[in-house]
């Protein structure tokens, strides 16, 4: 049985090397909450709530209306509660939270960056040939969205929708862009072309769609994230895969339900393990059990559990993660480690897959003594 653990808005933050954690509560997230209706509400109805808020002085954020029914908002707890009691339509409230994308270790390739840089000859990474190889899907329906710190749009390996994008972030609304890096390197190793240049991705060409939840700073909130799986959950067909190399300490209802209601959907959702070397049920959304929910920890070239993985009966498959070679943004190609870089290998894969569960041998050195499999297409 897998147990679960409230987020606390005092967790530590422990994630590394790529992936999200929960940090502190700053004075910023004071009187942040997520506010989750019962699946029944109608629209009208939530509309009604969200004007009871704003007359007793509070400030709805994020709306949610398709994976679950709710809203974000600021307002003190005390009026919330008694919010509370007079909608018997608001299932449960919980704290919003401060999420971060941290450090990435790696070592950079030679092949640099920029416009003004001569693209490097293309390179298969090790990742991509270990899932299988490379299968060209330039012009197919096959679509990867990544729900990150959104996708450089201009980068030339990259075929990125940024029409179908969203920001959840603050600043502009229509600002999909990536400033900071990690969710670029996560769509390369999706879908990075075979065009002889920089790298190739699992599902070359597919399109990837920027759903940004981290600012240029790695920052965000659950809240945001949440929204951003809203958006897939509304956008998505089934099919399509969305990638979430990111997490946090303990466990979100409000999330955890959002990725299952679209999950229900069609839509596969890839989610990173985590970088603790811990048990993966203590984090979310790695503890999501679905049947189209997979949760992917890292190996590396040698076939080796990697030491920061994260672990457990919550993970379905291993794959590739340590030095993983993929688009940096602003030009170029970077090699990044982590569960960040394990998951998305099998997006890729289910893309391009008759099978998606195929495997090819399992981890070796699992710690919890149930090597993972890992995930080819055929």
């Amino acid at each position: 049985m897998k147990h679960r653990y409230l987020v606390s808005a005092m967790s530590l933050a422990i994630f590394s090397s790529g992936s999200l954690a929960v940090v502190n509560q700053s004075n910023d997230l004071k009187d942040h909450y997520i506010v989750v209706l019962d699946n029944s509400t109608s629209e009208s109805r939530a509309n009604e709530i969200a004007q009871e808020v704003a007359k007793g002085k509070g400030v709805v954020g994020h709306r949610y209306s398709v994976a679950i029914k709710g809203f974000s908002v600021r307002m003190p707890i005390q009026a919330l509660n008694g919010l509370k009691h007079r909608f018997p339509d608001i299932s449960y409230i919980e704290q919003d939270i401060i999420v971060n994308a941290m450090p990435r270790g790696g070592r950079p390739d030679k092949g640099g960056g920029g416009s003004d840089v001569p693209r490097a000859e293309q390179q298969i990474p090790w990742g991509v040939n270990r899932v299988g190889g490379f299968v060209d899907m330039t012009g197919s329906n096959s679509v990867a969205w990544v729900i990150d710190t959104g996708i450089d749009s201009s980068h030339p390996d990259l075929n990125v929708d940024r029409r179908r994008g969203a920001n959840f972030t603050r600043g502009k609304k229509n600002n999909t862009n990536d400033g900071n890096g990690h969710g670029t390197h996560v769509a390369g190793t999706i879908a990075a072309k075979n065009d002889g240049f920089d790298v190739v991705g699992v599902a070359a060409g597919a399109t990837v769609i920027p759903v940004r939840v981290l600012d240029n700073n790695g920052s965000g909130t659950m809240s945001g994230v949440i929204a951003g799986v809203d958006h897939v959950a509304a956008n998505a067909n089934a099919g399509d895969c969305a990638n979430m190399s990111l997490g946090g300490s303990g466990f979100s209802e409000a999330l955890d339900s959002a990725i299952k209601s679209a999950a229900d959907d069609g839509i596969f959702f890839f989610v990173a393990a985590g970088n603790s070397s811990a048990d993966a049920q203590n984090f979310t959304p790695a503890s999501t059990d679905h049947v189209n929910v997979f949760t992917i920890s890292a190996f590396d070239s040698d076939g080796k559990f990697a030491y920061f993985s994260n672990y457990g009966a919550d993970v379905e498959y291993g794959q590739p993660g340590v030095n993983i070679l993929s688009t940096k943004a602003g030009g170029g190609t970077v090699a990044y480690n982590g569960t960040s870089m394990a998951a998305p290998h099998f997006c890729g894969v289910i893309l391009v897959s008759s099978d998606p569960v195929a495997t090819d041998g399992v981890v070796s050195n699992d710690p919890d003594g149930l090597p993972d499999p890992i995930a080819v297409h055929n």
